[in-house]
């Protein structure tokens, strides 16, 4: 690794940011707006809302300088019309734009029009979002950069017949996946040539409905593999450091549910390993700003790159903590030409943090949505424990966007400690009116396989088939309902007390019912 990537000559005292410009538009909704808001605040920048008709009453368009309206719910008509935002850009004088996650976050084509209107997209160029953000050419990219990856195809798949050309040749069980997207779309394990032709049709359907591209590619299947990603930052000077792993096992159908920093299983020797490999590719693509390089690491601790997630992620909370740097504050700052303020020696690893992703579902029902006024809101707190939140009682939570209503962290000495925290905390948190998932992590945090770290990506789907119940069939008198209808309706109904709100089972009867009464409800 040539020296230059790693040293960064800066000092690590706090300077004034740099003006060049003043105020950010905020392409986005939730937590994550809220989260930026905060930080543009703190940076002394005026911030511009952008909302739907479902938001018009949302925790970020209450909070900031400017909001403006942009269509009906459904994303396509509002959180995605590229065209939209960067006119209410033009039009509030906005200097740049912070994408987020998810919506426009990854899409270079919007990242392009900013930028032929002079607008800073605070993200990578477009032209390092399209060697990397698509994962067929972001295999290329590794390739040349010399990264080990899982075998397998670097470009889309013509037809099932190619496909099962290539799966003959890196052996079964192998892997389709969408090649503009992530998140669990288009993706489909196949374990047999017989399965081939309908997984490749399924996964292709379901790319185009998520990506507007149905193409798909095919890799090796790694069994019971880890799934470790790297954070990376660079700035636009030619410097790119990055802040350690995060380990992101437990995951229901390819969607994190718990991610920690650092890993439990990583040493020192795999985290550099890594860290070298992911800021040697994120360098040889001109990637500039915050990024982050997702790895598959088996039993013997060898890691095959996966993906780049080229924008914030998620769980960026985790690394913030253990390494003491707001990754929002510099993905601003390296958007307004500073250097970076520290070189990769400087960046040193404390503490342990666990992240929880606190959703309106339910899953003692096929993790069915639940939408719905929230009536009553305790917020936990107290040392350690950070919630990245973008609700408020009397918020009513809509059905048209993903159902995250918060991210719950803990932050400790130890992983143990962390883990106590964390569970002190979900006791704490009440979210009445609606179905949530906080009942689901207090039963992973206590059990042995989590807390001896013996997770893999499919530990969370075993946990789940020998602990939760199958869907109760509904029948409504006229015959069965089908079961999606069903399991929506019942997700929507209120929740009948303290306990079952959340999920947890009340450690004695006098505190199920002082939860009653707290939340105003009756037996």
């Amino acid at each position: 690794m040539p020296p230059s990537l790693f040293s960064v000559p800066r000092t690590l005292d706090p300077v004034p940011l740099i003006a060049v410009f003043r105020k950010v538009l905020i392409a986005n909704r939730g937590e994550i707006a809220l989260r930026i808001l905060r930080a543009c605040r703190e940076l002394g920048l005026s911030t511009v809302a952008v909302y739907s008709d479902a938001d018009r009453a949302a925790p970020h368009v209450l909070e900031a300088d400017e909001a403006y309206r942009l269509g009906p719910a459904p994303a396509p008509e509002s959180y995605l019309r590229g065209d939209l935002i960067l006119e209410v850009a033009q039009r509030t004088r906005a200097g740049a734009i912070h994408p987020g996650y998810g919506f426009l976050s990854e899409n270079a084509d919007f990242a392009q029009a900013c930028e032929r209107t002079d607008i800073k997209f605070i993200g990578p160029p477009s032209s390092a979002m399209r060697i990397l953000g698509s994962k067929t050419n972001a295999r290329q990219a590794a390739d040349e950069a010399g990264m080990p990856r899982t075998p397998g195809c670097v470009h889309a798949l013509a037809s099932p017949e190619e496909a099962a050309d290539v799966a003959a040749g890196v052996g079964y069980p192998v892997m389709l996946k969408a090649a503009a997207g992530g998140g669990g779309k288009g993706m489909r394990a196949v374990f047999s040539p017989q399965d081939l032709p309908s997984a490749f049709a399924s996964a292709s359907s379901e790319a185009e409905r998520s990506f507007g591209s149905g193409e798909v590619y095919l890799e090796k299947l790694i069994e019971r593999p880890r799934h470790i990603e790297i954070q990376v930052l660079a700035d636009e000077h030619g410097h790119c450091v990055s802040l350690g792993e995060r380990e992101c096992s437990v995951q229901r159908r390819h969607q994190k549910v718990i991610e920690e920093a650092p890993s439990p299983v990583v040493d020192q020797s795999l985290r550099r390993r890594m860290g070298e490999a992911a800021v040697r590719l994120a360098c040889s693509a001109g990637y500039t700003n915050a990024g982050t390089i997702e790895f598959l690491v088996d039993d013997k601790q060898n890691f095959f790159f996966l993906e780049m997630n080229t924008r914030l992620q998620v769980e960026h909370p985790v690394t913030e903590l253990v390494t003491g740097h707001d990754l929002v504050h510099l993905q601003i700052r390296i958007a307004q030409g500073e250097p970076l303020p520290f070189a990769q020696k400087d960046v040193q690893l404390r503490g342990h943090a666990i992240e929880c992703r606190v959703y309106a579902e339910d899953p003692d029902n096929g993790f069915m949505p639940s939408p719905g006024r929230i009536t009553r809101l305790l917020q936990p707190g107290g040392p350690g424990i950070r919630e990245d939140s973008g609700i408020y009682e009397g918020w009513v939570v809509p059905v048209d966007y993903d159902p995250m209503l918060s991210k719950l962290i803990a932050f400790a000495p130890t992983r143990d400690l962390a883990i106590a925290r964390l569970l002190r905390a979900l006791d704490e948190y009440v979210i009445g009116g609606i179905r949530t998932n906080l009942g689901l992590f207090r039963r992973i945090l206590t059990d042995a396989d989590f807390r001896a770290a013996r997770i893999d990506t499919g530990y969370l789907d075993r946990f789940l088939a020998a602990t939760l119940p199958p869907p109760p069939a509904v029948d409504n008198g006229h015959g069965a309902i089908p079961a999606v209808a069903a399991a929506l309706f019942e997700a929507t109904k209120p929740a009948t007390n303290g306990a079952s709100m959340n999920g947890n089972s009340p450690a004695s009867a006098w505190k199920a019912a002082a939860r009653r009464d707290a939340v105003g409800l009756a037996d």
